[in-house]
């Protein structure tokens, strides 16, 4: 893989802090997406499964998205800094134990990753461009592949 440009990591950076400016309505959209494409995804997430529809205000669907966001962006600062991408251990462990338990498959991150950058784009407006999108990709591609590898 190349290197993490500091433009990209400047892209990501910038875009999270969109994101963080709208958390609840992007987080119901980011889980709205995910539904869209995988719709029995939604037994996987504890605050979906008694709903009918991705709840407004749930405390713990926001905690979970900014989680996602926030652990991608981390990916992306050490992708510039290290080159790759360091998860702690116990936190890495926990994620891929509950991933398992979850039922998670390789599909299930490419579904999320086409979320994230949808959410994203909406976070951004008009800022969205290629090179936005190649960023998240690529800091999103190495999260899950830390994450997957975690899961054996």
């Amino acid at each position: 893989m190349a290197a993490f440009t500091e433009r990209q990591e400047a892209l990501v950076k910038s875009s999270w802090e969109a994101f963080k400016q709208n958390i609840p309505n992007l987080s119901v959209l980011f889980y709205t997406l995910i539904l869209e494409k995988a719709p029995a995804a939604k037994d996987m997430f504890s605050f979906l499964k008694d709903s009918a529809e991705v709840p407004k205000n749930n405390p713990n669907l926001k905690a979970h998205a900014e989680k996602v966001f926030e652990m991608t962006c981390d990916s992306a600062v050490q992708l510039r800094a290290k080159g790759v991408v360091v998860v702690p251990e116990a936190t890495l462990k926990h994620l891929g134990s509950v991933h398992v338990q979850k039922g998670v498959i390789d599909p299930h991150f490419v579904v999320v990753k086409d979320a994230v950058l949808k959410t994203i784009k909406e976070a951004v407006g008009d800022k969205w461009s290629d090179e936005l999108s190649n960023a998240w990709e690529i800091a999103y591609d190495e999260l899950a592949a830390a994450i997957k590898k975690a899961m054996t």
